[in-house]
This record gives structure tokens, C-alpha cells and sequence, in this order.
């Protein structure tokens, strides 16, 4: 056994980690916005208490040991990732992939299931693209205009929206989300997304049940002229099979700029200067979130020498006495720091090195762990009223994002579905290679 796990550590070293806290909830509560606070500050200030403590060793070896972690592997290969989704990402938006995407949902929406089929849409559009704003962005003002036309409740349409947009938050071979839970915990994306499948799939099928059975008897049909072009919806799907087929990941993404731009090229929709624009703004919009990861990685690594995980997993564990309590301690701390920093991904990269030290102590598989980062932190972004999600749909549709919380579905039930998960401990997972869990301590 690790014996950095049989240590009790020092509470005091995560003082660090109190301080972001701290300062970003007071600025968020103060200004009632908590996206007021760039998340870059609060986490730099955090880095820099993070090295002003621990007297006993002189600042040049503190700062050894944060840029250690920050240039861990997992984590340049995810800020390497990250850039190559950002680019894949803008260039598929502004070639026409996002409006083509959409456009062909509603072309094919069954007019009796109405509402479901918007939430299907939903969860193939945020599926395709990899991000779950994106999809409300692309969906809610076409859900406002269902919603006036057929005398539904704006806030059901939106709720419906919302629940197929954090679908694909949680599975997208390109969300954030996916690429921070399968780096931090050193699994496959293909194994997270198998794994990740089975338990939420249950919650899609019943949402989408709930949808239909509410709205039944409304036989509205949605008018207007959707044109769509099925070459602009290739970029989408050869990324989605590429990743399931296990293709590496930045192969896939590489390849799916290059397709993107080769169709828009070809489609008259961009020119060469426009493609290569497309990708460094895209690129341009991933800085926060690179910055973030390797800010996040350096303090970690400090807080950890000062004995702040170690802490952490004593106290966790001292609490904890089985696996199915191990991985319910993993999804309530990703959720806690989830409704602290209404940023997913960064729950994500945060909790993620003390949810390997716990999956590691307790035998749970990594793709397992990732799953579960990963759907509880999705559940907790799809229903804080303050979260990215909610604000952009209500904002949309001029409503108070309170309105649309009753109607969350899907993000409710995939919360439930991941702790009777873990009580039944499903899915089982096979074939584990000999010594797999090593690999990721």
C-alpha cells in the first residue's frame, strides 16, 4: 500500500484551496453573480498563499515543486487537448456544422413527441459538438418560439433543452468534462464513455418517457424551412466514431479540424484565412481553461507535499469502510466543489487527484472513478440556478432560471441513477489488465 495513504497529513495545507473558496463564493454572493469573479484570480491568489507556506523550505523549492505539477504529464496532455477541442469546436461552428446539426433534429422530429424529441436533439447535439452552453445557445430560442406556438410552458421546453444539453456534457468524447475526468484518472475516454453509458442511459430513457407523457395530446408541428447540409454533420460523426473506435484522441481531434475545414473550404462557407482564424479563435478560447489546469496542477502538488491529500484521504477514509462508500465520497466532493465554483470541468481538475488517491486505495477502476466525476459533476452543474446553464436559457427566454428547475429531469435522474449505481455496483467492469490500477497512482 501507498504510504503517503497511511499518513494523516496536515490540515493546514489546504489553506490554499479555503482561500479560493473563500474569495470566490464572497465576490459571487456580493455581486449575486458567480460568473463576476474570473475563476483565473481567485486560483492564482490561492497558488501564491499555496507558496508562501511552509517556512521550512525556501522558495526556489516551492517553486520546483509547483511547476512539477503543472508540467505533470496528464496534465499538459489535457491543456494540450484542450486546445485541439477549442479549435475543433470553433471551426465546426463557423463552417456550419452547429446550425446543419440542428437544423437536421428538427427536420426529423416526430410532431406527437414533441418535447422529447427536443431533448433527443439535445442530447445529439451536445453529444456531437462537446459542450453543453453550446447546445443551449444553438436550441433555446428555438425552444421559446415551440413554446409560443403550441402554449407549452417556456420553462418545460428549456427544462427539456437543458437535460439533453448536460447529456452530452457528460459523454462527449470532446466535452470538457470527459477529457478532464479520463486525464486526471489515466483511463481510456472510449472505457469512461462505456462505463459512463450504461448509467446514464436508464435516466435518458425515462426523461425522455416523462416528457412525452406530460405533453401527450399536443400535436403541434414546428413551421419554417430548416436546411441542412449532411456533409457539415460528417466533422460531428467521424469524431464520435473515431474516439469510440479508439483512435487516439489527438489524432481525432487533429483530424476533425482538418475534415471541418476541408468541408468548409469546399462548401464555400470559409476561405483558407477564415479557417485558420476559426482555429486560433478557437484556441484563444481555451486560454482560461489551460491556464486554470496548470495553476490548479502546481497548487495541488504543493498542497500535497504539505500534506493536504493526504489529510484528505485520511479523513475521507477513516470515515469511509467499503468501495460503495469510497465511490460515494468521490461524487460528493466533485459536486461540492461543483455547486462552489458552478464550473464543472474545474470540479473536475480539482477533485480529481484526491479521487485517484481514493480510487487507488480502494480498488475502484479508473474509468470508473472518471465516471463518476464526471456524472456528478454534470448533475450538480444541471440544476444550480446559478450555473452557466440555467442563466443562458433563462436569459434567452427572459425567464427566472427558478422557473425551469422543477422541470431539470434528466439532470435530477442521473444523479439518482449514479448512486443506485454505486449500491448495485453496476456496471461490472471486466478484463481489468493486471496491475491496471498502479498505472494511475
Amino acid at each position: 500500500m501507498n504510504n503517503s495513504v497511511e499518513r494523516k497529513g496536515k490540515a493546514t495545507a489546504l489553506l490554499p484551496l479555503i482561500v479560493f473558496v473563500a474569495i470566490y463564493l464572497s465576490i459571487a454572493l456580493v455581486t449575486n453573480d458567480f460568473y463576476a469573479m474570473p475563476v483565473t484570480v481567485p486560483f492564482l491568489i490561492a497558488a501564491v498563499v499555496a507558496l508562501l507556506m511552509n517556512k521550512k523550505e525556501s522558495i526556489n523549492d516551492k517553486v520546483e515543486i509547483f511547476c512539477k505539477g503543472a508540467g505533470d504529464l496528464n496534465i499538459v496532455l489535457m491543456c494540450l487537448i484542450f486546445i485541439l477541442a477549442g479549435a475543433f469546436a470553433q471551426v465546426a461552428k463557423d463552417m456550419g456544422a452547429v446550425e446543419s446539426t440542428v437544423n437536421l433534429g428538427l427536420k426529423v422530429l416526430p410532431s406527437n413527441i414533441l418535447i422529447s424529441g427536443i431533448f433527443i436533439i439535445g442530447c445529439f447535439i451536445s453529444t456531437s459538438i462537446g459542450t453543453s452552453v453550446g447546445t443551449i445557445v444553438a436550441l433555446s430560442p428555438m425552444a421559446v418560439g415551440v413554446a409560443d406556438k403550441t402554449g407549452i410552458s417556456v420553462a418545460l421546453v428549456l427544462g427539456s433543452v437543458i437535460g439533453g444539453a448536460m447529456f452530452g456534457d457528460n459523454l462527449s468524447m470532446i466535452s470538457d468534462t470527459t477529457i478532464a475526468a479520463t486525464r486526471t484518472q489515466g483511463c481510456e475516454m472510449r472505457d469512461k464513455f462505456k462505463t459512463n453509458f450504461f448509467i446514464v442511459l436508464p435516466a435518458a430513457i425515462i426523461t425522455a418517457v416523462i416528457f412525452a407523457v406530460i405533453t401527450s395530446g399536443n400535436n403541434a408541428t414546428l413551421s419554417g424551412n430548416y436546411q441542412y447540409s449532411i456533409v457539415k454533420v460528417l466533422p460531428y460523426l467521424s469524431v464520435l466514431i473515431a474516439a469510440l473506435l479508439g483512435v487516439n484522441v489527438i489524432l481525432v481531434l487533429v483530424g476533425g479540424v482538418a475534415l471541418s475545414g476541408i468541408v468548409g473550404i469546399a462548401t464555400g462557407s470559409m476561405g483558407v484565412i477564415a479557417f485558420l482564424q476559426s482555429i486560433a479563435k478557437g484556441i484563444a478560447g481555451m486560454s482560461e481553461l489551460v491556464i486554470v489546469s496548470l495553476v490548479i496542477g502546481g497548487t495541488v502538488e504543493l498542497i500535497k507535499h504539505n500534506g493536504g491529500i493526504d489529510f484528505l484521504l485520511h479523513f475521507i477514509t477513516s470515515k469511509v469502510k467499503s468501495r460503495k462508500g469510497a465511490e460515494l465520497a468521490i461524487g460528493l466532493l466533485v459536486t461540492l466543489v461543483d455547486a462552489c465554483t458552478a464550473n464543472n470541468t474545474i470540479a473536475i481538475v480539482t477533485t480529481g487527484p484526491l479521487a485517484k488517491s481514493i480510487s487507488s486505495k480502494y480498488n475502484i477502476e479508473p474509468q470508473k472513478t472518471a465516471s463518476l466525476l464526471d456524472t456528478f459533476s454534470c448533475f450538480a452543474q444541471g440544476v444550480i440556478p446559478y450555473g452557466a446553464q440555467l442563466l443562458v436559457a433563462s436569459g434567452i427566454a427572459g425567464i427566472s432560471p427558478f422557473l425551469i428547475m422543477k422541470y431539470l429531469y434528466y439532470p435530477y435522474l442521473i444523479g439518482i441513477s449514479a448512486v443506485i449505481a454505486i449500491a448495485l455496483g453496476f456496471p461490472k467492469i471486466k478484463n481489468m489488465e493486471a496491475g491496471a490500477l498502479k498505472k494511475v497512482i
